[in-house]
């Protein structure tokens, strides 16, 4: 009996000690998990609904800077001999137009030279018809032609002198419509020669202009040396 006993207690003691030793044992707490970094993708597995597209990353291409080429001296010297032959090529230019406008001036003088003579012409051709009348002017009167029957003698005088003033009467008609034509025709001439006379000393005063502007303004060489 007391066997049973102490074996009972012993085991009670020694269970008790082992439950406060496991109390008193300290607890393990579990690991933390870092989380994940917010940079870092995470891949989820989707085989069996997405089929992975490759993606294809262009590499940008380098610029390749060209160098900027410096005009060499047989560039400039070319550079150089374009202006100058254009330069060469406005100086002919202005030559030209100043030779057209010569010979224009030159036209219109011989024009205007023609317009005076034609106006003498008409001017003495007036004078020769006016005369003329004046002349027959005289001869219509009554003792003139009495005269001149007298002088010649007829067997009908009456009918020579009606035949005489007739005569001189279509005459004068015939002068005075000529007259009026003539001095027509000199006023026309007047007016035109008038015009071409304005027009030859616009022209004169402008090639002038012109000759002045070439020579002593684009032409150093023939500007005074003191200027």
């Amino acid at each position: 009996m007391n066997k049973v006993s102490r074996s009972i207690l012993f085991a009670t003691i020694v269970g008790t000690t082992s439950l406060i030793a496991f109390a008193q044992a300290p607890i393990s707490k579990p690991l933390a998990t870092p989380p994940p970094a917010a940079n870092t993708a995470e891949i989820i597995s989707r085989d069996r609904d997405l089929v992975e597209t490759p993606i294809t990353v262009k590499t940008p291409e380098k610029v390749v800077e060209k160098p900027v080429a410096t005009p060499g001296v047989g560039e400039l010297m070319e550079r150089i001999k374009r202006l100058e032959a254009g330069q060469t090529s406005t100086y002919d230019e202005k030559q030209k137009r100043l030779l057209l406008n010569l010979d224009i001036l030159t036209r219109a003088e011989q024009r205007s030279e023609s317009l005076r003579k034609q106006l003498f012409e008409m001017i003495e051709k007036e004078n020769t018809v006016r005369s003329r009348l004046d002349q027959l002017e005289f001869e219509s009167r009554p003792e003139v032609i009495e005269r001149a029957l007298q002088l010649n003698g007829s067997m009908k005088p009456e009918d020579v002198r009606d035949n005489r003033r007739k005569s001189l009467n279509a005459e004068k008609a015939n002068l005075n419509s000529l007259l009026t034509e003539i001095q027509s025709s000199r006023a026309s001439l007047n007016l035109n020669f008038m015009k071409a006379e304005q027009m030859v000393e616009l022209l004169r005063v402008k090639l002038e202009k012109d000759i002045t502007d070439s020579f002593l303004k684009d032409e150093p060489d023939l500007r005074d040396p003191a200027s």
